[in-house]
């Protein structure tokens, strides 16, 4: 017998999702070879932990949701390891900076909406507050990348906005799209 439609297409978002988060490994890699962040901003990794680590508690809450916990576990260890490499490379302030929004957005933001919904809200209810946070949450990260802009346009260059994380991003957008269409999941959507 085979698997559903939806669980082939969930598997297909999954490695795009993936191949999309590993996308900055060449940004990450010029980091270690220069020894320098230069002009990075973290705020788009930053970011691109929060919105995983939130849909895998949605998966943990979602009946059937394992392809969701796997696929943002996973993203959320690649987000950890960019996030690591630029506190390493960073000058003292991008340090200081990268350590605070950590702990504001990753640490306290996620844990503080995870106790709300657990400590807070009816547990019927807690599916879809939880859809609803990861789905804004979801669209901050995408917009993050538009910081960069100012950098592309000071500088002319498209050196510090990535070709492939745009292309994955747009790839794995529109196979998260399907797979909400096909399993009628309003928040993936």
């Amino acid at each position: 017998m085979a698997p559903p439609l939806s669980f082939i297409v969930g598997i297909l978002a999954n490695v795009l999702s993936i191949i999309f988060f590993a996308s900055p490994m060449k940004t990450f890699w010029e980091v270690v070879k220069k020894k320098s962040t230069g002009e990075y901003d973290v705020v788009p990794y930053i970011t691109g932990l929060l919105s995983p680590s939130i849909w895998m508690f949605y998966g943990i809450l979602k009946p059937g949701g394992l392809l969701i916990i796997t696929v943002n576990a996973a993203c959320s260890i690649l987000q950890f390891i960019f996030i690591t490499l630029f506190l390493i490379y960073a000058p003292l302030h991008k340090k200081v900076k990268t350590v605070k929004l950590v702990i504001i957005l990753n640490i306290g933001v996620l844990g503080s909406i995870i106790a709300v919904i657990l400590l807070l809200v009816q547990s019927d209810k807690q599916l879809t507050v939880t859809g609803f946070i990861a789905s804004g949450i979801s669209i901050i990260m995408f917009a993050s990348p538009l910081l960069v802009m100012r950098t592309v346009i000071k500088t002319k260059s498209v050196e510090y906005m990535p070709f492939l994380l745009s292309f994955f991003m747009f790839l794995q957008c529109a196979m998260w799209v399907l797979y909400a269409v096909l399993v009628k999941d309003i928040f993936f959507l």
